[in-house]
């Protein structure tokens, strides 16, 4: 006959401290929600939440290395999963063939309204994560990126 032995409960300020992460996570992922349907101007939290994990899931493909990991520790926990989780793209996309690759993700989206989609994400990136960290992002990226965070793309004169 096999006995259980009872668990060690948990220590309360431990319980207390994971309980207070857990809604500090949470509150960071609605208030990403929150910006990214305010932006977007989209009716329902659902319609920004689908967009915003859509967006950050193509973007976390396509951004590697230190900058990646930064990246996912800025970010509220949620959205570091959804960029973190991607597999890193085989090959550099284009802004435009990203904005195409976004609509191929979203039911009846148009390259308009997908530019639309993902220009709401990204352009609250800045103010959540910083905006030393969007530029080495975008040093990473190719040309064009730039407008879709919300920022002028500056060429140098030649």
């Amino acid at each position: 006959m096999t006995t259980l032995t009872p668990q060690k409960p948990a220590i309360p300020s431990q319980d207390r401290a994971i309980r207070s992460r857990t809604r500090r996570d949470d509150t960071g992922w609605q208030q990403l929600v929150d910006a990214v349907r305010e932006s977007g101007q989209y009716s329902t939290r659902a319609e920004a939440e689908s967009v915003t994990r859509i967006v950050l899931s193509a973007l976390g493909g396509h951004v590697v290395g230190e900058e990646r990991v930064d990246l996912a520790r800025a970010l509220p926990e949620e959205a570091a999963r959804v960029v973190a989780s991607q597999i890193p793209a085989t090959r550099e996309l284009a802004a435009a063939e990203f904005v195409d690759s976004v609509a191929t993700r979203i039911d009846g989206a148009t390259p308009a309204t997908a530019r639309w989609d993902v220009s709401s994400v990204l352009s609250v990136l800045p103010s959540l994560v910083g905006d030393a960290l969007i530029t080495r992002i975008l040093t990473q990226l190719p040309p064009g990126y730039a407008l879709l965070f919300g920022r002028a793309e500056l060429t140098p004169a030649e």
